[in-house]
């Protein structure tokens, strides 16, 4: 008899759950590091995009094929946190699932996901800064430093509501990537369920708080170097309103519910009510072992 390679979505809504009870049970420091690892797995997602794509950026009429470059990149972000090993903010969202299952205390995931956003924040500070005094930011005759800081700048210059929708439709994505990475049962079946929504979501333009994490502090310590301010073509008043408060007041903010509305929400809390809730009886629920947590 021929046994399938993944699994129905009927059944991923289990994995789903139990992935979620293993998270909120792992040790604190093991959440922490792990945190870190994928904080810094996103941000090597993010500043490869850019270097692939930053020619492209720097002219209007090629940016939609830049932005088509760097999302074809950008997936290795979340292929690493699924298959290597990783704790992702955004992802962890689906944690929702086990908490309106009632297999998870809603304290026990507020305190994932805080352990997890800081180590996340602490992996992706480390890229942005490593990169910051690699010198790469001179690649190009300084046009990648340039649109380091004009990516940086455009995100902080959001206002709230508009980057509230955008970080919906990004984690909603995101979490459909992590979803389908949950259902497959080998590494190519993972490897491509996480490129295809993440090179949509790169495509589009929408927010993702962790890749901020990334994208915007180094745009902030690239304003020290003046080559790259130069590049950038930025005006005075827009460079001193690219800062740490702008940063997290008008960009993490909104961004982050943003993204558990459109993860936690849209996917782990919808496909909970479709697939257990409103249904007579669970089912479905069998060839959930050994599946690996992401």
């Amino acid at each position: 008899m021929e046994t399938k390679n993944y699994l129905t979505p009927a059944e991923i809504i289990t994995a789903t759950v139990e992935i979620g009870i293993k998270k909120v049970k792992m040790n604190y420091l093991n959440q922490f590091i792990l945190a870190i690892l994928a904080g810094a797995f996103i941000a090597f997602a993010a500043e490869g995009s850019n270097m692939a794509a930053f020619n492209l950026f720097a002219k209007p009429e090629t940016y939609g094929l830049g932005k088509v470059l760097a999302g074809s990149i950008f997936g290795t972000g979340l292929m690493l946190v699924v298959v290597a090993g990783g704790e992702l903010f955004t992802g962890n969202t689906l944690i929702m699932a086990g908490v309106f299952s009632r297999k998870v205390k809603i304290e026990k995931m507020l305190a994932n996901w805080t352990i997890v956003y800081i180590g996340n924040f602490v992996g992706s500070i480390l890229i942005a800064y490593m990169m910051v005094q690699s010198g790469l930011f001179n690649s190009g005759a300084n046009v990648l430093g340039g649109v380091t800081l004009k990516i940086a700048a455009y995100k902080t210059g959001l206002d709230f509501m508009p980057a509230f929708y955008l970080g919906i439709m990004c984690n909603w994505l995101v979490c459909l990537a992590v979803w389908m990475s949950y259902g497959a049962k080998d590494i190519v079946g993972k490897l491509f369920a996480c490129f295809f929504p993440i090179w949509l979501f790169i495509t589009s333009g929408f927010e993702h708080s962790v890749a901020n994490m990334y994208y915007i502090p180094a745009g902030i310590m690239a304003k020290a170097n003046p080559d790259w301010v130069a590049a950038s073509g930025l005006t005075p008043d827009k460079l001193a309103h690219l800062n740490w408060n702008t940063f997290f007041v008008n960009n993490l903010v909104p961004v982050t519910l943003g993204n558990i509305v459109g993860g936690g929400i849209f996917v782990g809390v919808i496909y909970w009510f479709v697939y257990k809730k409103n249904v007579p009886a669970a089912k479905g629920t069998d060839n959930i072992k050994n599946i690996k947590s992401a």
